[in-house]
């Protein structure tokens, strides 16, 4: 029966927890989080998840958030963990900008949801599918915020950038209907979909394209609150505006794509899905270029790109 794969796991609300105001013995408040963003890092050697929020006041003792900006508070265990106790707040919190924000997830799978997009089809010199077009990335294409995309120039000699809304998934779930499918939602990040496009045309399927390493650029953090369907998708190349969508215009929308791949394949925690290119001028990326994908609900993800092999 629909619906029956939808599997346990911690409640949302306790990552909204962790962006509370915390009060110290001296009753001043050190950070807050003005909104919900889990973010993967690494300081020096050490590679953990915090929560992104505003400092406030001098910051925790012995900590770096001293003078106020935005600050990364470290949590102890897994956002994805079983249980209430699976994740919580260590008392430090790091300045944003001394430390190297990654890729939020490390998934076991990359859905992505093809020709979803009508202007953009038509781009492509075709029309909207009755029902979604579905094609996996691997893993290893993803990279993380700030690292460099790499153009495969022996293999490639045209490769397009398309700025999507990655939706991250929070539970083991299989057969989830379009009405449940905010039940299974962790939340929402920015996503290149890289593609080299002449191996596409050429290849007549998309595995190969689609799937080099560094194609997929997932960040700059999750956003647990974000409403996919309240936001604008910007992607820009060196600063100049190329594509402009609001989330809305998909054709399929979040809800049915998690219906669609549900039904195919189990998703796991952490597991991403991909809802789609926008339609806009020029696609193509040349050795150089800096590609920016804005949702503003979320952020922006920036990656440059570099020549590979």
């Amino acid at each position: 029966m629909a619906g029956q794969g939808i599997g346990d796991v911690r409640p949302r609300g306790l990552l909204r927890q962790t962006t509370r105001p915390r009060t110290t013995g001296d009753g001043h408040e050190r950070w807050v989080g003005t909104d919900v963003r889990i973010a993967r890092f690494a300081v020096g050697d050490e590679v953990g998840y915090g929560v992104v929020g505003e400092a406030r006041g001098d910051g925790p003792p012995g900590t770096h958030a001293a003078g106020g900006g935005q600050v990364i508070a470290p949590l102890s265990g897994h956002p994805f963990g079983p249980g209430p106790d699976a994740i919580r707040l260590t008392g430090t919190s790091h300045r944003l900008d001394d430390v190297r924000l990654l890729a939020p997830v490390l998934p076991s799978k990359v859905i992505a949801m093809g020709r979803n997009y009508a202007d953009h089809v038509r781009e492509m010199g075709g029309e909207p599918p009755a029902e979604p077009v579905l094609f996996l990335k691997p893993s290893t294409a993803v990279c993380g915020p700030g690292d460099p995309i790499r153009y495969p120039v022996t293999l490639a000699k045209r490769v397009d950038y398309e700025g999507e809304l990655a939706v991250i998934v929070g539970r083991l779930c299989r057969e989830v209907p379009a009405s449940q499918a905010a039940e299974v939602i962790f939340g929402y990040a920015c996503a290149n979909d890289v593609t080299a496009r002449d191996l596409q045309e050429r290849d007549g399927q998309w595995a190969r394209a689609k799937g080099f390493d560094t194609f997929c650029p997932l960040g700059p953090w999750i956003e647990t609150d974000a409403l996919a369907g309240d936001a604008t998708l910007v992607t820009s190349v060196n600063g100049q505006e190329r594509r402009h969508a609001s989330i809305p215009g998909t054709a399929q929308g979040v809800a049915a794509l998690i219906a669609a791949a549900s039904s195919v394949m189990t998703l796991l925690p952490g597991d991403v899905l991909l809802a789609g290119g926008a339609g806009g001028a020029a696609d193509e990326l040349d050795c150089g270029d800096e590609v920016s994908v804005s949702i503003d609900a979320v952020g922006t993800l920036t990656n440059k790109v570099e020549k590979g092999d």
